[in-house]
């Protein structure tokens, strides 16, 4: 105790020493540690208020123990000393005190400034990107315009926004996965294929891992390429292998505008029509494999969802290409997904260093998943339809019991319950109408859609949405289908009307989707599995009771008379013959939103109709019928619309097929 005095008085020193050069250290660090440099840090302010929370909090540290040393030195030695004897004042444990507090600021300050590093490098990757575009010169970007069929950062924000959202908790699973982490931690394995039944989530999972590897396209920008693309069996755009080709292309050109001049080297040969011909998939293949043959190409991961909604034709060239890539670039990595169907895996088979991820296989992973979603899923609803935890927990445990791993089928039966007809205290007896199984739901579905008042009405919609060669917009609905009292300005009913559609369609920024493919598959007579065939067999005779061709005809019909109606000379009075289309400024409303769809795939429809010489259709074509009274008065109207709609590719397509459907009627007639 004696020897208490003289140790303590020791520390005090010590510690005195310490402290008030630290001060001044801290003071000088703050000043540049904490200063704002750019304006365009929004990102960093919270960790840099949380750093000067902590540095205000050291500083009163430091302060104490220099204010609680100073009364120390005026205060009574005898007084001093007796407490310095029973170690009353600890100099040392205060000391320590700082300095558990300066380590713990040191490193969160290092995390602070290695996220300034990172977040100057992504300014900087950011910076070099959108100069390396703006110094594209004008025929870059002619030629990367033409690449573009879409983009697919937009249709993944799509299909996230039409399945109510990315939840975390229904994808991190595969992350983990044996099958993911090869792929990206092993430089042998090139291809990864995950493949499921319809509506076990697959393309979230996609969404998920594209989140991951891409993180939002700009931490991980400098190290790899993240491209993909969403097949949709719905929509003619993005259903086929060359569509697949230049969605994958364009993106890699956003992220590494370099590789643009393997392009280049065909485009300027061909021009648009590279993107056009009857030689696109060869070319576009050529094209493709230098691109990921070239040696500044990054590390690239090139992502597919949904290869059985390729179109039947293309899909054996696209796996193919698929397979034969993977045996020859080990900076390409894939990842695709699909339905088990036996022609894909025959195909991918032939793939080297591949991996596989069976939903069914991780049976217990997905079934966490999906009751993640429905616990997502029934807590919006608590929220919305003020459930009573009694009630709560029935809704949970239904679906849990009936789910059977299959997100869809909580979806559907969530979007049901959500609506406004459904009453809280009607929750439980409506659910429990809801039976397992997709097609069950959907065989459900359409018969609750047959006893409403608007059958006829939902019939036609679903007939028309389930034979069109993409979605169509809400304007384009009101030509192709007879809506009783309702104008093409009126979408607010137009919208209500997509709703009595049961579950079937959805429709979001005024475009009508199928909810899912299996929805429209069921429909069209091929339902998932066996069990539902006859419902949906059912279903088919339901919606074409005279067959898909009698609607064909139908659309052909509506089309011809609408365009004959709306088309005209200058339809956007420019007043200005030989005016670049492609700076036509669309007026609002725009005269021709109604006849997009038609003035592209009339034709189309009117080869899907029944042919024969007894029909009215033959009768169409000859002299003096609709189709020559259209032409003789509208053709050049109809030239002029596909030009200012940018579609005239597609129109040279509509009039070789009309003239091949013109010469096998006149054989067929002789």
């Amino acid at each position: 105790m004696l020897a208490n005095p003289i140790k303590a008085t020791k520390a005090n020193r010590k510690g005195i020493d310490y402290v008030v050069k630290r001060m001044d250290w801290y003071w000088n660090l703050s000043t540049s540690l904490l200063r704002d440099p750019t304006n365009n840090t929004s990102e960093l302010d919270g960790m840099r208020g949380e750093l000067e929370n902590q540095i205000v909090d050291l500083y009163k540290a430091l302060l104490s123990y220099q204010i609680k040393s100073v009364c120390a030195y005026y205060c009574n030695r005898g007084l001093v000393f007796l407490r310095d004897m029973i170690t009353l004042d600890d100099w040392k444990a205060d000391l320590g005190a700082i300095q558990d507090a300066e380590n713990c600021f040191q490193n969160d300050t290092q995390a602070y400034t290695n996220q300034q590093v990172t977040s100057r490098l992504e300014q900087l990757v950011s910076y070099t990107k959108h100069q390396e575009i703006q110094q594209m010169s004008e025929k870059d970007q002619q030629c990367l315009k033409h690449v573009r069929l879409t983009d697919p950062r937009h249709d993944k924000t799509r299909i996230e926004q039409t399945k109510g959202g990315l939840l975390q908790d229904s994808y991190r699973w595969v992350l983990d996965s044996a099958g993911f982490q090869k792929l990206r931690d092993d430089s042998q394995h090139r291809l990864l294929w995950i493949k499921g039944d319809p509506g076990k989530g697959k393309t979230m999972l996609l969404c998920g891992i594209i989140n991951e590897l891409d993180q939002g396209n700009t931490a991980n920008a400098r190290h790899c390429n993240v491209a993909y693309f969403f097949c949709q069996a719905t929509d003619s755009r993005i259903n086929n292998a060359t569509a697949v080709l230049r969605g994958l292309i364009y993106l890699l050109i956003e992220q590494q505008p370099s590789v643009l001049s393997h392009v280049r080297k065909e485009y300027d040969r061909a021009g648009e029509n590279l993107f056009k011909d009857a030689n696109t998939w060869v070319a576009l293949s050529n094209i493709f494999t230098n691109i990921l043959q070239d040696s500044s190409l990054r590390t690239t991961y090139l992502i597919i969802d949904a290869l059985d909604e390729c179109i039947t034709t293309d899909l054996p060239q696209l796996l193919d290409f698929i397979a034969q890539q993977t045996a020859s670039e080990s900076r390409v990595k894939w990842i695709v997904s699909s339905r088990n169907w036996p022609q894909i895996e025959e195909r991918l088979e032939r793939a080297t260093d591949k991996v596989k991820v069976s939903l069914e296989l991780n049976a217990e992973f997905v079934a966490a998943a999906v009751n993640a979603f429905i616990l997502h899923k029934v807590d919006q609803l608590e929220g919305l339809k003020k459930y009573s935890p009694a009630t709560k927990k029935v809704v949970q445990d239904y679906l849990r019991t009936n789910a059977h791993d299959t997100f869809l089928w909580v979806a559907l039966v969530c979007q049901a319950l959500a609506g406004p007809e459904v009453k809280k205290w009607k929750t439980e007896e409506i659910l429990r109408k809801f039976p397992p199984g997709l097609d069950a739901l959907y065989a459900q579905m359409k018969q609750y859609i047959s006893l409403s008042q608007d059958s006829d009405l939902c019939k036609r919609i679903l007939a028309v949405a389930a034979i069109v060669r993409r979605p169509i917009s809400l304007q384009e609905l009101t030509t192709l289908v007879e809506l009783p009292n309702i104008t093409c300005d009126d979408l607010e009913s137009v919208e209500e009307i997509i709703k009595l559609c049961g579950s079937f369609l959805t429709s979001r920024e005024q475009t009508v989707y199928f909810v899912h493919q299996s929805a429209k598959d069921f429909l069209l007579g091929n339902a998932s599995d066996e069990a539902g065939n006859q419902a949906s067999q059912e279903a088919f005779k339901w919606i074409f009771p005279k067959g898909k061709e009698d609607v064909h005809y139908t659309l052909f019909l509506r089309s011809l008379s609408t365009m004959s109606t709306i088309l005209r000379r200058d339809r956007y009075d420019l007043s200005a013959p030989g005016f670049p289309s492609d700076e036509v400024q669309i007026p609002d409303p725009d005269p021709l939103a109604t006849v997009r769809y038609s003035c592209v795939y009339w034709v189309d429809h009117l080869c899907d109709s029944v042919f024969d010489t007894n029909t009215k259709q033959h009768d169409h074509l000859q002299e003096n019928g609709i189709v020559y009274t259209f032409l003789k008065t509208k053709y050049l109207y109809w030239l002029e619309a596909l030009s200012l709609l940018q579609v005239m590719p597609a129109g040279v397509i509509a009039i070789k097929k009309l003239e091949g459907l013109l010469v096998s009627t006149s054989l067929t007639s002789h």
